[in-house]
């Protein structure tokens, strides 16, 4: 598929014709696809941008539609919204997998290449929607799409390591942990991440992965064991 009809696929989705389509062409493009040219030629930077608006709207929606829940129960429920898993099932059943541009080197990777790209895209579809029309589309564009996810019952699911550092460290601390990536090794399709997770600036786990999520994951396991958590502790 030429990546005009990919664009025009994606602007069909979302339903907004980008004014400018260098936008939109970037949020479906993996890294690996344009090595060697700008960062700004891939997703990445449109998904830095996507995973703050999308956690803004989400915030927002929940605050709203939820007036009895506590402060505990609607993070969890954001948290499970903007998650990986649901961002990936959400982009898989729009049909974005199929419009992914990847390089050969991530061809082979298989479903957990894939679950994480459509993850990204979601975001970085956000971000360019933001960037090209606007808060309104972009907020609809979310609500249309996650709003059948949006139930309390997610706000009783188990927590992941970063969802229950986050819980915690808001909880105890007032703050959010932040997550730096450290080293990356390895060749391109098959590399290996390591992060580090600071929480009110002091670093409190690290952990590697084969991918930058996966990392995260990892530190915040890591960061629980040494904070003296444990997950399923309220």
């Amino acid at each position: 598929m030429k990546i005009h009809q990919r664009v025009a696929a994606v602007e069909k989705i979302c339903g907004h014709e980008f004014k400018d389509k260098t936008l939109i062409t970037s949020a479906i493009t993996h890294p690996s696809a344009v090595e060697g040219k700008p960062v700004s030629a891939s997703y990445e930077r449109l998904e830095f941008l996507g995973d703050s608006i999308l956690g803004a709207m989400v915030a927002t929606d929940l605050f709203e539609q939820f007036p009895a829940m506590d402060e505990g129960g609607l993070t969890r429920m954001k948290i499970s919204l903007v998650s990986g898993k649901t961002l990936s099932e959400v982009a898989g059943k729009l049909g974005i997998g199929d419009l992914i541009v990847f390089g050969e080197s991530e061809k082979g990777t298989g479903a957990r290449g894939m679950h994480s790209a459509l993850e990204n895209v979601y975001e970085s579809i956000v971000g360019a929607l933001y960037l090209d029309a606007g808060f309104e589309v972009t907020h609809e564009f979310v609500k249309e799409t996650l709003t059948p996810y949006m139930s309390p019952k997610l706000a009783e699911r188990p927590l992941s390591p970063k969802s229950r550092l986050q819980e915690v460290t808001q909880r105890d601390m007032r703050c959010a942990p932040e997550y730096k990536l450290e080293d990356e090794e390895g060749p391109a399709h098959k590399p290996t991440f390591t992060s580090v997770v600071l929480v009110d600036g002091r670093r409190v786990g690290r952990g590697s992965g084969t991918s930058k999520k996966e990392s995260e994951s990892a530190a915040a396991l890591d960061a629980l064991e040494r904070l003296g958590y444990q997950q399923a502790k309220e």
